[in-house]
């Protein structure tokens, strides 16, 4: 039997290129109590981060690695959608990028899942 993890991330595009938009999901499995969700970006030997720039439908502009979600703003859905994108140029070929996502009850971490896409020149 397999095991339904708590919260998963899903990344739609496995590659992208320099300011070309980068389209998301969080699927929320969780059945315990929760303050909120955590999607944070990590580009490899870059200092250079994802700008948010649409959660569930709503425009929103937040130009930092990490994005935090209100479990009030969430409300009683499952599934968290995002687009961000980014202004980061690999210096070689490609730039590997780790998207993780956080379920956050009382500053602690609850459960947490990986993706990872890779940036490549143009």
């Amino acid at each position: 039997m397999i095991k339904t993890k708590d919260i998963s991330i899903m990344i739609m595009e496995k590659e992208i290129s320099s300011d070309q938009d980068l389209h998301g999901s969080v699927n929320l499995n969780y059945q315990g109590r929760y303050d909120s969700i955590i999607i944070n970006s990590q580009i490899q030997n870059s200092n250079d981060v994802f700008n948010y720039t649409d959660i569930n439908g709503k425009k929103i502009n937040h130009p930092y690695a990490r994005l935090s979600v209100l479990r009030n703003d969430i409300e009683n859905k499952k599934t968290l959608e995002f687009t961000a994108n980014t202004k980061h140029v690999p210096s070689t070929d490609s730039s590997n990028v780790k998207f993780r996502v956080t379920i956050i009850q009382e500053h602690k971490e609850v459960a947490s899942d990986i993706a990872n896409i890779k940036i490549v020149k143009s």
